[in-house]
């Protein structure tokens, strides 16, 4: 793109509302996700013993690592859904949608067949007291009954992204979070129900956000009308792609886990005060996440429904406008973490040497936002292209090839090799996504989808 190109795509003002249209309430959205474990801290807490809240703990960990494990569902079926809607495609779109509802019914079926040997075998290698594996049990236990719920917001909330309503996906998490957290207070603290209660306030609010989700697709349904194959989508006829894209999404997922994993583990080997100095420390790439996500969602609705009617000059200006935001977001986080970061940890410990590990260390984490916010930015792109197998290769190349060896070659560097090497993989995979797409945009196969 010529200097004159550039310019004229960054002064583009319908960009810039569309832009911020998706991103807005994405952001809205993932704020309020955390306020739901805040309160479920809180609730959960006041109780009398340290078990009820280690058992909401360990019983949430376990649930969010499947859920984050089926992260795919949601940004597998952005991409697709984007794309029939650019192309004016109703059928497709209501196909994309049945057959990613069915997909979470099916895994949902599955976790559930699962579920005795896959909590026993993770509660094996907790070294905790029985009372605590017990309330554990009971959490988990009940938060299964949300499962399909909770993946089938995923598909929804993917699929309205897709189809660039981005206020659905507020309403949904609005309702389901805000419906969570007054059931906490009615089940835990009125009615006593204790850890039960607090599972059971997720399961109604899960449900709650999924009856509104499907409520709110009947717009959409009317602007792009067709028919709805029940038939092909039961049989999963012609989602292959779709297939094969959540495959990829998955064991992309599956490495990133891996990294923070190890991340976690490095740290524990240098003392409790430093692993917990770096879980402290995370929180604020956390914090960047909600701002730096929502532009990325924007970019897969936007950059997909471009992709979807063939128009480079709507990608483009699609790209610049959110570079610019999502750097200018990015340089934001970066400000207020070197002005507020130790106040922010003081936040989020009161332990006196946790604070001041965290603050030895919290240079890495105040500049990050400006690494990561590539690859955030360019898996927003991927995404609504469908391009996830590049997304795929792109993340196990850093992790096998950059984050384990500098894991390894940087022992000796104590806690800051542990972050240096953390920032090469996050660099690493801007590198990796971006160098793919100038490859494919130069030889002109970027707005042809992927094989």
């Amino acid at each position: 793109m010529t200097l004159s190109g550039l310019f004229a795509a960054a002064r583009h003002r319908p960009t810039h509302r569309q832009v911020w249209g998706l991103a807005t309430p994405m952001i809205l959205s993932n704020i309020s996700v955390p306020l739901v474990g805040l309160v479920d801290t809180a609730v959960v807490g006041h109780l009398d013993g340290a078990h009820y809240l280690g058992g909401v703990a360990v019983g949430a960990t376990l649930i969010t690592f499947i859920l984050w494990a089926a992260g795919f569902l949601r940004m597998g079926t952005t991409g697709f859904a984007a794309q029939a809607c650019g192309a004016r495609d109703g059928n497709r779109l209501r196909l994309v949608l049945l057959q990613a509802l069915w997909l979470a019914v099916l895994l949902a079926l599955l976790v559930w067949l699962v579920n005795e040997p896959l909590l026993r075998a993770a509660l094996h290698f907790i070294d905790s007291s029985e009372a605590l594996l017990e309330q554990a049990r009971i959490y988990f236990n009940i938060r299964l009954v949300s499962l399909p719920a909770a993946l089938g917001n995923f598909v929804l909330i993917g699929w309205f992204i897709g189809a660039q309503r981005g206020r659905a996906p507020l309403f949904m998490l609005l309702t389901a979070n805000l419906t969570n957290i007054a059931l906490d207070v009615l089940f835990v603290v009125v009615l006593g129900w204790g850890v039960a209660g607090a599972a059971w306030a997720t399961v109604v609010g899960d449900y709650a956000g999924l009856l509104l989700g499907l409520w709110l697709l009947r717009p959409v349904l009317v602007r792009y009308p067709g028919v709805m194959a029940w038939g092909d989508a039961l049989r999963l006829r012609g989602a292959a792609p779709l297939l094969r894209v959540n495959r990829d999404i998955l064991i992309r997922t599956l490495a990133l886990e891996l990294v923070f994993y190890l991340l976690v583990l490095q740290g524990a080997r240098m003392g409790d005060s430093v692993v917990a100095a770096n879980a402290v420390l995370l929180n604020f790439l956390m914090i960047t996440s909600h701002g730096l996500d929502g532009l990325a969602h924007a970019v897969e609705a936007l950059g997909g429904h471009a992709l979807g009617q063939r128009n480079r000059q709507a990608l483009k200006r699609v790209l610049v406008v959110s570079t610019f935001w999502s750097l200018v977001v990015g340089a934001g986080f970066v400000l207020t973490f070197n002005l507020f970061g130790d106040w922010i940890i003081s936040l989020l410990t009161s332990v006196e040497s946790i604070r001041d590990v965290a603050s030895t260390y919290l240079p890495w984490m105040a500049w990050m936002p400006l690494v990561a916010v590539w690859s955030y930015l360019l898996d927003g792109l991927f995404i609504g292209a469908t391009r996830a197998r590049a997304m795929r290769n792109a993340m196990l190349l850093a992790v096998l090839f950059i984050y384990v060896p500098a894991a390894w070659l940087l022992q000796g560097a104590g806690n800051h090799g542990v972050w240096l090497g953390f920032y090469l993989f996050m660099l690493a995979r801007g590198v990796l996504l971006g160098g793919w797409f100038v490859w494919l945009w130069r030889r002109d196969r970027w707005m042809h989808p992927p094989v």
